[in-house]
């Protein structure tokens, strides 16, 4: 059985929690009904940010993650979110998607990472 994937640093999630909220409501846009997907995202950016120094999409698959940041393109946001609003990851939702919270959240907190992401 593979090795689980380590945890963030507290300080590293705490940056994206942070940016993923400015960015929501900067673009108006919102988060996912369903709070385990968008923990379960923001664990992944930050854990990438630990390990790459940049927040890499977690929900994509890359030959080597390390040109991936290098590049930038998929680097949150990505290019097709900041050009079309366009998130594979359901962390930035726009108003009309069935996935986005009815009560329009663009607030996470740390606990609930902790406790929905898994």
């Amino acid at each position: 059985m593979p090795d689980a994937a380590p945890e963030p640093t507290a300080e590293s999630l705490e940056v994206i929690r942070k940016f993923a909220e400015t960015y929501a409501q900067r673009t108006g846009t919102y988060f996912c009904a369903e709070a385990s997907v968008t923990s379960v995202v923001l664990k992944g950016l930050a854990r990438h940010k630990d390990e790459l120094g940049g927040a890499l999409c977690p929900c994509r698959h890359y030959e080597d993650k390390q040109a991936e940041v290098s590049q930038a393109f998929w680097n949150c946001p990505c290019v097709p979110m900041r050009e079309r609003k366009e998130c594979h990851c359901m962390l930035f939702l726009t108003e009309d998607n069935p996935f986005a919270c009815p009560s329009k959240t663009q607030t996470i907190t740390t606990e609930t990472i902790h406790a929905t992401a898994g």
